[in-house]
C-alpha cells in the first residue's frame, strides 16, 4: 500500500510521521521528533537522512542520486539484499541484489515509550522476487529513530527448504573531508581486498584514507568511531548480528565513472557496513530468521 492518501489515512501521526511525494510515484516517510529528523523512502525502504536535532545530518546522499524506479539510490542506507555485490552466477542481475529496487510495504508507525519513533517495513516474496531468487521470504526492515539511529534487517524463510543470502546495510557516512577523518576499531583486523588476492591485516590502530579502498574485514563485530575534527564530531558505529565490516570509498576515478555521483563527491562520504558476506553468509531453514542491525549516533 504505497498509495499517498491510504499512507496518510492509516500511518501518519500529526507532528511526528508524514508523508511526501517524489517525482514517479516515489513517496517518502518523514520523521520528526525530540531527538531527531528523518527521511526514510519507501522505494527500496531506505533511510536516507538522520538529522540529530540542531546537528548535521549523519547520512550522506548525493546530489545526482536517482529518484527511479528501477535505479538504486545513492547513498543513505541502502539494503544490499539477497546478495551483496554481484550475482556469483549471472553478472546480468542487479549488483547487490533486488532490495534497493522494489517498494517496501509500511506495515507500522509508533511512538516508543520514551519518546522515540519505531517504522517498519516489509518486502514479500512475490513473482517480482522470483524473477531474480526462487525463494519464498519476508524482509522487514525495523527502523528506531532517537537519540541513535537503529536500522534492523530481519529475513524469514518461508520456503520449504532452505536458502542462502548475503546481506548489507550499506551506510554512507556524512564527513567533512576524506582526508582529514580516522577510523577506529579495525586495527588487528584481517581483511580481503577487492581485486586483490590474499589476506590482509591492518597493523595500525586508525585508518586514514588517501586513495580508493574496498576493504572487508571478516571476523570482526567491533564498533568503529569515525572521527571528524573538521565537523567537530565522533560517529558511532555499532552493529550486530554481522561479522563482516566494509570500508569503501571509490576516490576520484570511481566517482568519475558514476552518473549518479558529482567527480568529487568522494571526498564527503564513507562507507562503513555491517555486512554478511564470504565466510558469514546467512543460511535458514524453514521457518528461521536472522538479523543484521546497524546502530549509529554521536558519541558524547
Amino acid at each position: 500500500m504505497n498509495n499517498l492518501f491510504e499512507l496518510n489515512e492509516k500511518f501518519s501521526m500529526p507532528g511526528v510521521v508524514i508523508f511526501e511525494k517524489r517525482t514517479n510515484n516515489i513517496i517518502d516517510l518523514l520523521v520528526s521528533n525530540r531527538y531527531a529528523d528523518a527521511r526514510i523512502c519507501l522505494y527500496g525502504g531506505q533511510i536516507t537522512s538522520f538529522r540529530p536535532i540542531n546537528k548535521p545530518d549523519i547520512l550522506w546522499m548525493s546530489s545526482n542520486s536517482n529518484f527511479e524506479v528501477g535505479k538504486a539510490i545513492r547513498g543513505g542506507i541502502p539494503i544490499c539484499f539477497p546478495w551483496f555485490g554481484p550475482h556469483k552466477t549471472d553478472n546480468k542481475k542487479p549488483q547487490h541484489g533486488f532490495g534497493r529496487l522494489m517498494s517496501w510495504d509500511l506495515t507500522e508507525t509508533a511512538v516508543m515509550p520514551n519518546g522515540e519513533t519505531l517504522i517498519r517495513l516489509q518486502l514479500r516474496s512475490s513473482e517480482a522476487t522470483k524473477l531474480f531468487w526462487p525463494y519464498n521470504f519476508i524482509a522487514e526492515i525495523k527502523v528506531i529513530i532517537g537519540k541513535m539511529l537503529k536500522a534492523t534487517l530481519k529475513v524469514t524463510n518461508t520456503s520449504s527448504g532452505h536458502f542462502e543470502y548475503t546481506c548489507a546495510l550499506h551506510t554512507y557516512y556524512n564527513i567533512s573531508d576524506i582526508e582529514a577523518i580516522t577510523i577506529d576499531g579495525l586495527g588487528g583486523a584481517s581483511y580481503y581486498k577487492h581485486g586483490e588476492p590474499g589476506d590482509f591485516k591492518q597493523d595500525s590502530s586508525l585508518l586514514e584514507i588517501h586513495k580508493s579502498v574496498d576493504r572487508h574485514y571478516h571476523d570482526t563485530e567491533a564498533v568503529c568511531i569515525i572521527s571528524d575534527s573538521s565537523f567537530g564530531r565522533k560517529i558511532h558505529v555499532d552493529k550486530s548480528g554481522s561479522k563482516v565490516t566494509t570500508v569503501w570509498n571509490p576516490w576520484m576515478e570511481g566517482s568519475a565513472k558514476m552518473n549518479d555521483m558529482p567527480d568529487d563527491a568522494y571526498k564527503t562520504f564513507v562507507c562503513i557496513e555491517a555486512v554478511n558476506s564470504f565466510d558469514d553468509t546467512v543460511n535458514l531453514k524453514p521457518g528461521e530468521s536472522h538479523e543484521t542491525s546497524v546502530i549509529i549516533g554521536m558519541e558524547e
